[in-house]
């Protein structure tokens, strides 16, 4: 296994805005966007140096779960194929992609496709799933999420690796079957989803990547030391790139209520504390940025890639 982070680099990306608008997160100047502010976004943070921009994954929210969850989640794929013909160099991430929801085969021609399409920018970030009426209404058993996720992990691993894969798993059954177009990635990365200490076995055993879903940054520590225990133990001295998703962030003083839980500030005052994942092992930072409108949201954007990513790797 190789990381994809540059050694001795704290890294930075962004989940994008627009594209998952649930009402628990979501701006109001969401609702009223669409593909004009993802491609403004995205481009953004191409030009701002960032190491990857991300999209979620829902198939449809059934009643009442819409409520709190909203409907609009654009489809992820589809979405990172649109965004890596607008963009340059940043990566293009699924956090997470639901690997129950469908057959491995399909999800690994998504991506091995969206790899080619893109020049090889491609992080393959896959989860459980979490909502239990939308597994019901896919007709996949909840309870199962897990083993299924493990096989499916297997399948893909072994299409992006082999034109002709070669593999059994309890459900899936790979033989004298080609794919292509391959990859332009030599491996395209599997960053694994998750903070349950499941999620984190997992990450160890199959992943190249790990990504939280909001690990409070105290408990961090104790996650990575169990999440390089379980490494050490299964695959040796595999290096694995660890990642994290920060407080929500302003960069300058707001001037409104952004929230208590929000890290504003000087440049220095939020580096300095990113800086402190850094000192814990990770090796990349996933943020998100309270805003008002989208030319906010952009200029948030600007700022941290010109004042705050220089002081990340002082």
């Amino acid at each position: 296994m190789t990381s994809i982070v540059p050694e001795g680099q704290l890294v930075y990306g962004m989940q994008l805005q627009v594209q998952a608008q649930s009402k628990l997160f979501v701006e109001e100047w969401e609702e009223q966007a669409g593909r004009d502010e993802l491609v403004a976004m995205a481009q953004h943070a191409d030009d701002a140096g960032f190491f990857y921009v991300a999209v979620c994954d829902h198939v449809a929210i059934p009643r009442p779960a819409d409520e709190r969850m909203g409907t609009t989640w654009y489809d992820t794929v589809a979405t990172l194929g649109y965004l890596g013909a607008v963009t340059a160099n940043v990566r293009l991430l699924s956090h997470v992609y639901v690997a129950p929801y469908r057959h491995p085969l399909v999800t690994a021609k998504s991506f091995m496709t969206l790899d080619e399409l893109t020049g090889g920018r491609a992080i393959f970030g896959v989860g459980t799933g979490h909502l239990e009426s939308e597994f019901a209404l896919l007709g996949v058993p909840f309870a199962e999420r897990g083993p299924i996720t493990d096989e499916v992990i297997d399948v893909v691993r072994a299409a992006f690796d082999h034109e002709y894969p070669e593999i059994e798993t309890a459900r899936f059954r790979v033989h004298d079957a080609g794919m292509a177009p391959r990859p332009r990635q030599s491996r395209v990365p599997i960053w694994v989803g998750g903070s349950s200490k499941p999620a984190l076995r997992r990450a160890a055993e199959r992943g190249d990547g790990w990504l939280p879903q909001g690990t409070p940054r105290d408990e961090m520590p104790g996650s990575i030391a169990y999440l390089l225990e379980h490494r050490k133990r299964t695959r040796g001295d595999d290096p694995i790139d660890i990642g994290v998703v920060t407080e929500m962030l302003y960069v300058g003083e707001p001037g409104w209520d952004v929230g208590a839980h929000t890290l504003s500030g000087k440049p220095d005052h939020i580096a300095q504390r990113l800086r402190q994942f850094g000192d814990m092992g990770v090796h990349h930072l996933q943020v998100r940025f309270r805003n008002r409108t989208l030319q906010e949201l952009l200029d948030q954007i600007d700022a941290f890639g010109s004042e705050v990513a220089p002081l990340l790797n002082p």
